[in-house]
């Protein structure tokens, strides 16, 4: 099987954009040459490579040529970077927006200082962060799953641990009870929370240990880390914030703690398996940020 470069260029030109048109204009050609170089790639390998939909999206077999195109693209810009100096490197690197807020930072400082490398964040819960590895869309992935995905090494990180926290006088407001001293404990089943979105299950899952059963009368959905915390930290809701976020905001007293129950919820690190210097220093920046402000111990 022949697999032409400037076919799985057009491959991963669709994947990215969405549709023939728009990889076309990514590309710099018509989108007849992108249809006419798909075919072609269907033609040699006898499958059907992309679904086309709205948007169009690689089929199965379509995602394994996708992740070649992608590795073949990373190892000749980087060739191209080392003997001509003038290529820019990419690196699509999928990060849950929790670690991108509490110490992913510290691993964009690192890559500002590279030159001619510009990284692509696709902000995903780290639960299912996996699944764009799986599909080719990008290099490496911050994720929950300690099981490598097939052509990856998985690297663990460490642990961020996640603390039930609200406004004091939220706390207050939904103390059962009539005084403090006789019962100092939430009303969980009735506080209203603050969801991240459909995926997060880090308040459900502390009230399922709590022994709640069903879901509180009032429900918010925050989809942005800084917004999430802001409004747990008005009294919207409460909510489980990461604790090297809400740790200065504890110790002044703008939080305060609703349990000593924590979550704990294990990192890893995954990559494509291939031998790319600027992956590879990539994934050291990640192992040492991680390193301070993650805890050691997993599980």
């Amino acid at each position: 099987m022949d697999l032409n470069p400037a076919q799985l260029e057009a491959l991963v030109a669709i994947a990215d954009q969405g549709s023939f048109e728009a990889a076309a204009r990514r590309l710099s050609i018509t989108p007849s040459a992108v249809s006419q170089r798909i075919r072609a790639l269907e033609a040699a390998t006898g499958q059907v490579l992309i679904s086309r939909g709205t948007p169009c999206r690689p089929t199965p077999h379509g995602e394994w040529l996708v992740r070649l195109g992608r590795q073949t693209r990373l190892l000749y810009d980087e060739a191209s970077q080392a003997l001509a100096g003038a290529t820019a490197i990419e690196l699509p690197v999928a990060v849950n927006a929790d670690s991108l807020a509490v110490w992913f930072r510290d691993v964009l400082a690192q890559v500002a200082r590279w030159d001619s490398t510009a990284i692509r964040l696709l902000v995903e819960d780290q639960a299912h962060s996996q699944e764009l590895l799986r599909r080719g869309d990008v290099l490496a992935a911050v994720t929950s799953d300690p099981a490598p995905v097939q052509g990856c090494t998985a690297t663990p990180l460490g642990a961020l641990r996640y603390v039930p926290a609200a406004a004091p006088w939220f706390a207050e407001r939904w103390r059962r009870g009539d005084s403090p001293s006789l019962s100092p404990s939430p009303d969980w089943a009735a506080m209203p929370v603050v969801n991240f979105n459909v995926k997060d299950d880090l308040q459900p899952d502390l009230l399922r240990r709590r022994g709640v059963a069903g879901t509180p009368p009032v429900v918010h959905q925050v989809p942005s880390s800084a917004d999430f915390y802001q409004a747990v930290l008005i009294g919207l809701g409460w909510g489980m914030l990461p604790e090297p976020q809400a740790r200065a905001d504890l110790a002044a007293g703008r939080l305060v703690l609703l349990s000593a129950e924590v979550i704990d919820v294990p990192l890893y690190w995954q990559r494509w398996r291939v031998d790319s210097p600027r992956l590879a220093a990539l994934t050291e920046s990640v192992r040492a940020a991680a390193g301070v402000h993650l805890l050691s111990r997993l599980g």
